[in-house]
């Protein structure tokens, strides 16, 4: 059994991809060296997840996924070392969903909470919430502070105050990690943060695997909400995963590199105020900080950036026009491909080889 269990809980938008990319990528090494990443892949933790925040849509997944929870126990109680649990979602969690998810795990339970300020944040997570399908625009969104475990994009899961006071029922201040992410850092900096956190040797892990999840520009965000609004048929993760996020959205949108914006005026000065508020419960809550607490302040001056309002139907039109034009080529080498296969699979060698392994096959099911 791992004598400390180790649970990031986020923020959503703070680095987690980068960091669980790297953890489960260098898994065997790290494991030589007592860290305990549970499970069988990277998604046992998502799906964990949904079992600890009760989500009602879990129910009618498959038995694979439904199992998620109980393979991340079964390893972190079967061996020995340091166990590390990590997803944004968990962020989520009620307290009283918390407190029976730190009471099921064993060891030490500690949390990791990954922080940045929240107007970046903000516009990020909008952004994130279009490539899971959504259509809020953004004047629209993050208007309320929900009460639902398995609402992801909002206050509840954005906000390091929210987040803390209820896991604060779970785990005692001096057991809570609050690690500031540093916006003028190296981009490996967080990663060497959580490792001392960890307290496990790094030395040698590969990082090259690791990526952004980067960001579309305005025009190109505006475009893919007006899409999600004729999108029938793809509500399950798979198609908004597939599809809509790294199809549509990291691959052909994020490359075009547009135009940063910020969300509205009433929403960034929103954005300040919870700044200054998390801040404010960190420092008198005896939580254990790595980094700058300034860091989660809001800046007085901000750059220019674009409105989400400024975006027209024209340059909506053209980004879509282009993503069609994109788009046919990608269907056109598709059925190229389809076609090659498909002449090489007539070629007599191929042909002999699959009526061989159908007979082999046959055999083989007389005998049973």
């Amino acid at each position: 059994m791992v004598e400390r269990t180790i649970v990031h809980i986020g923020l959503p938008k703070t680095a987690t991809t980068y960091l669980q990319t790297i953890f489960w990528g260098n898994r065997d090494l790290l494991a030589t060296r007592g860290l305990v990443i549970p499970g069988v892949e990277r998604r046992d933790h998502l799906w964990a997840s949904r079992t600890v925040r009760e989500d009602p849509n879990h129910a009618k997944a498959s038995a694979h996924q439904r199992g998620a929870w109980r393979r991340v126990l079964d390893d972190l109680r079967s061996r020995p070392g340091t166990g590390l649990v990590s997803h944004e979602f968990f962020a989520a969690a009620s307290a009283e969903q918390a407190r029976a998810m730190v009471e099921a795990l064993p060891g030490q339970v500690e949390v990791v909470v990954t922080a940045r300020e929240p107007l970046g944040l903000f516009a990020a997570s909008w952004q994130e919430s279009l490539k899971n399908g959504a259509t809020a625009p953004m004047p629209d969104y993050g208007r309320t502070e929900s009460d639902r475990s398995t609402d992801i994009w909002d206050w509840r899961t954005l906000d390091l105050r929210l987040v803390l006071e209820r896991w604060g029922a779970a785990v005692p201040p001096e057991r809570t990690h609050v690690l500031v992410l540093d916006p003028t850092a190296p981009r490996d900096d967080v990663w060497h943060r959580f490792v001392e956190i960890l307290g496990v040797d790094a030395s040698g892990v590969d990082l090259s695997g690791s990526f952004a999840n980067s960001s579309m520009g305005v025009v190109e965000a505006e475009a893919l909400r007006r899409v999600n609004m004729h999108l029938k048929g793809f509500r399950k993760a798979f198609d908004k995963g597939v599809y809509i996020r790294t199809y549509l959205a990291d691959e052909r949108l994020v490359p075009r590199r547009g135009a940063r914006f910020w969300p509205e005026p009433d929403q960034v000065e929103d954005c300040r105020r919870r700044g200054e508020l998390a801040v404010e419960a960190v420092r008198s809550g005896g939580h254990v900080v790595h980094g700058d607490l300034a860091h989660l302040l809001v800046p007085d001056e901000l750059e220019e950036r674009r409105s989400t309002l400024s975006v027209t139907d024209a340059e909506v039109a053209d980004v879509l026009a282009s993503l069609t034009a994109t788009m046919l080529g990608d269907v056109r080498r598709l059925r190229r491909q389809r076609r090659g296969a498909a002449e090489q699979a007539t070629e007599p060698g191929v042909r002999e080889a699959a009526a061989t392994l159908v007979r082999a096959l046959r055999r083989g099911a007389r005998r049973s």
